[in-house]
């Protein structure tokens, strides 16, 4: 009787384990893909010379952004069919002065259909 309890108890903990284990796995694999997914979470976001200035969406694949690089601001055009460099700004666009709303707030009016 003994050891049937013993491996009843062997058996009960390593399943424990096991779905411990699948539960981390699945919450890093949660948060890579939210990292992904969220603006402004991940490598990008930490680069001092490479910096998004603004954009606006101009079909259901297709945007214009403004990315000043250096200090020079290059109009960019993104789609699937690739990036191209539209324009190089003389003067840079004026600064917004915080009016602009938070990334996780673009992203929240993004699936939730509202536009600005």
């Amino acid at each position: 009787m003994e050891s049937t309890a013993t491996a009843a108890s062997g058996a009960g903990s390593l399943g424990g384990a096991l779905v411990a284990l699948l539960l981390v796995v699945g919450l890093i694999l949660g948060l890579a893909w939210l990292a992904r997914r969220v603006p402004g979470i991940g490598a990008a976001a930490g680069n001092r010379h490479l910096k998004l200035v603004g954009s606006l969406s101009i079909g259901p694949r297709e945007r214009v952004v403004v990315v000043d690089v250096g200090g020079t601001q290059l109009l960019l055009s993104t789609g699937p069919g690739g990036t191209r460099t539209l324009h190089t700004l003389e003067q840079p666009l004026p600064d917004a002065g915080g009016t602009a709303p938070s990334p996780f707030a673009q992203v929240l009016a993004q699936h939730f259909g509202k536009k600005k």
